[in-house]
């Protein structure tokens, strides 16, 4: 009798059900931004815009998970996931990445999202904080070079409201002076739908 290695199958983790303890103001922007991306680009069949999902990024490495709570990937199917697994999608990793930013998640968002997001090739990283209480300014974008993430110039305008563009959505995130945040089309001149 021979003893041949048992392989042991790789669990990625999927959803469970389970609500993720979010503030109020925190899930109402993570829907806004899931939300408003998949109006902007639904004539887009190669364009995937999700939010709060499984995103496994290492075949064969259960835990190499990430869960950013709004992304956009090009060149990619337009269609529902459960999760979603890069070798499953022809290497394709986020483009574009925002998390909202709570005082539970200030440390990853700062320090170890990052680095995961760099290497993983996220072009651009963006940071919002409802609240105003973590982040200063509450809005933060950084764009990949290859030296890392390098931060984005954001424009004031004359009533305190702050811009930062995002080259790869081909939008603009205002902050304005109360805290809202939107994205806008600066080829239409106008704010994006929610519904």
């Amino acid at each position: 009798m021979t003893l041949s290695t048992l392989q042991t199958p790789v669990i990625y983790p999927e959803p469970d059900g389970s609500p993720m303890a979010e503030s109020d103001s925190n899930r109402d922007y993570l829907v806004y931004g899931v939300e408003s991306l998949k109006i902007h680009f639904q004539d887009e069949e190669d364009v995937y815009v999700s939010g709060n999902l499984w995103l496994c990024y290492e075949q064969g490495v259960s835990n190499a998970v990430v869960s950013p709570d709004v992304f956009v990937i090009f060149g990619v199917d337009n269609r529902p996931r459960k999760s979603y697994k890069v070798w499953e999608e022809q290497g394709k990793t986020p483009d574009w990445v925002l998390e909202v930013t709570s005082s539970s998640t200030r440390s990853k968002d700062e320090q170890e999202k990052p680095v995961t997001y760099a290497r993983m090739g996220v072009s651009e990283y963006f940071q919002y904080d409802p609240s105003g209480d973590y982040l200063k300014p509450a809005l933060k974008g950084q764009r990949l070079t290859k030296n890392g993430y390098e931060t984005i110039t954001p424009k004031y305008l004359e009533n305190g409201t702050i811009v930062v563009p995002s080259l790869v959505l081909g939008l603009e995130l205002w902050l304005f002076p109360n805290g809202e945040l939107r994205f806008f089309n600066p080829q239409r001149g106008e704010f994006l739908r929610t519904y």
